[in-house]
């Protein structure tokens, strides 16, 4: 054996065992997670294991203010996740088909938007909301996650439309097909996907965000802001329940996703 085949076996092996460290290291916490949803504590801290139960899924919704403060979040987010699609899929359209005048401008408000940090963002908010003399609450809060998401719905959009063969569109409108039914047609199926992908981003940006919504919430109680304040007493298991049945959630759409993805392959 060279020297050179030596030392590619022995980097192949180290990239092997490094890539597979780092995979660990980042299902470590969601498998944590997954394992104290099943933990038996025997106080209020639910940081030791004690026993193995299934008795927490049974009483996933035990705790009334919990799944209030979840229930809120599932609202806001699905609400925020459909205008920032509605809003971000006619931003994205517009700068991935046309240049027009303040186009620039406006890629580069979408990227600002991204780039900010969160506490800018909250307190920028928060000034806004107060000099204008809204109430805060659940309104607010969806105003605020829809204008953080629906930057990234337009960054997805966009870059599915830039790369999207115009061939398609002028062959329907030779074929009589006006502007409207070319866009909903042929146009609007084709980006589906990408849409559908800044959709589901938006939703998971909104029921994550914990620091703008803390700005903007006032006495409206979050899923995320419930954890905070019970990380003072100890957080029960149910929240570990509650975390596993939505990363399983989301672990399943990714699995269809990706099914439907390769059956459409095939048939192309």
């Amino acid at each position: 054996m060279t020297k050179t085949r030596r030392f590619r076996f022995g980097g192949e092996q180290v990239m092997f065992a490094y890539t597979w460290l780092i995979i660990l290291w980042l299902v470590a916490p969601i498998l944590i997670m997954i394992a104290f949803g099943f933990n038996n504590p025997h106080g209020r801290y639910n940081q030791t294991w004690q026993g193995f139960t299934f008795k927490w899924y049974s009483q996933v919704f035990g705790i009334s203010d919990l799944t209030k403060a979840l229930i809120t979040s599932l609202v806001i987010a699905v609400v925020s996740s459909v205008i920032s699609g509605a809003l971000g899929t006619g931003i994205g359209y517009a700068l991935g088909r046309w240049r027009f005048r303040g186009s620039s401008t406006l890629n580069f408000i979408m990227f600002t938007t991204i780039s900010s940090p969160e506490l800018i963002m909250g307190i920028s908010l928060l000034t806004l909301f107060v000099t204008l003399g809204a109430g805060l609450g659940a309104t607010t809060i969806t105003i605020a996650h829809v204008m953080f998401s629906v930057s990234f719905v337009a960054t997805v959009v966009r870059a599915r439309v830039v790369t999207l063969d115009r061939s398609i569109e002028e062959a329907a409108s030779d074929l009589g097909a006006g502007p409207w039914t070319t866009f909903w047609k042929i146009t609007f199926p084709i980006i589906m996907p990408a849409v559908m992908s800044g959709v589901l981003l938006a939703f998971v940006l909104s029921i994550d965000d914990f620091v703008v919504t803390n700005f903007t919430a006032g006495t409206t109680v979050t899923f995320p802001l419930w954890i905070w304040g019970a990380t003072r007493v100890g957080l029960p298991p149910q929240v570990n329940v509650m975390g596993t049945l939505i990363f399983a959630a989301g672990l399943l759409i990714a699995v269809i996703a990706n099914l439907r993805s390769r059956a459409k392959a095939k048939r192309d």
